[in-house]
């Protein structure tokens, strides 16, 4: 089954009024959102790997979960791509005809759940499972992420709010599983050529 959802009959007014704040909005401060809107996943990379350096101190099977993250969130981006292709929701730009920050995507390139919002929630809840610290880097990052994408012009509200749902929940799924067998699975890697990638040599 194929839906094709209406977003501007949910939140278009909320939306306009976002777009109409950006369109008025300093060029400094409209260059630094639109940045890392584009740019801004790098950094959860980046605490990912920061996640896994540290946790192969605290031994292999804190090295196998930080291991994992970056494979979950390609699993939780599935699933918000799967959703996409179902919902097949209209960008806003398109639905509305609002000059925005972001070229307008091309027909096709739908709209619900935001990729963006979706890779940055599920990197956030990951990260908690490897160091509350970076996790809550993650989660204000992600945030942030979330709120450029509607800034820029590229999702309804409710498209970001959905994404961070679908991320945060298809991680929690999946690392609840992982954590049952994590003592299992780092006891076999550790016995293999990937050992170096678990914890620092004593």
């Amino acid at each position: 089954m194929i839906l094709a959802l209406d977003g501007s009959s949910i939140d278009g007014s909320a939306y306009a009024g976002v777009v109409n704040l950006a369109r008025h909005a300093p060029v400094w401060l409209d260059d630094a959102v639109s940045a890392w809107s584009t740019y801004g996943l790098a950094l959860f990379a980046v605490l990912m790997t920061i996640g896994w350096w540290h946790a192969r101190r605290r031994g292999a099977t804190a090295s196998v979960t930080a291991l994992a993250v970056p494979f979950v969130v390609v699993v939780a981006y599935g699933v918000d791509a799967a959703l996409k292709l179902l919902v097949r929701e209209d960008r806003p730009c398109r639905s509305l005809r609002v000059a925005t920050l972001e070229a307008c995507p091309a027909p096709g390139d739908w709209s619900f759940p935001s990729n963006h919002a979706a890779v940055a929630a599920a990197a956030a809840v990951a990260l908690l499972f490897v160091s509350r610290r970076l996790g809550a880097v993650a989660a204000v990052a992600a945030g942030a992420m979330a709120v450029s994408r509607v800034w820029v012009g590229a999702h309804y509200p409710h498209d970001v709010l959905a994404g961070c749902v679908v991320g945060a929940l298809t991680v929690l799924l999946v690392m609840a599983a992982l954590r049952r067998r994590a003592d299992a699975l780092a006891l076999r890697l550790t016995g293999s050529r990937l050992r170096p990638l678990l914890a620092v040599e004593s």
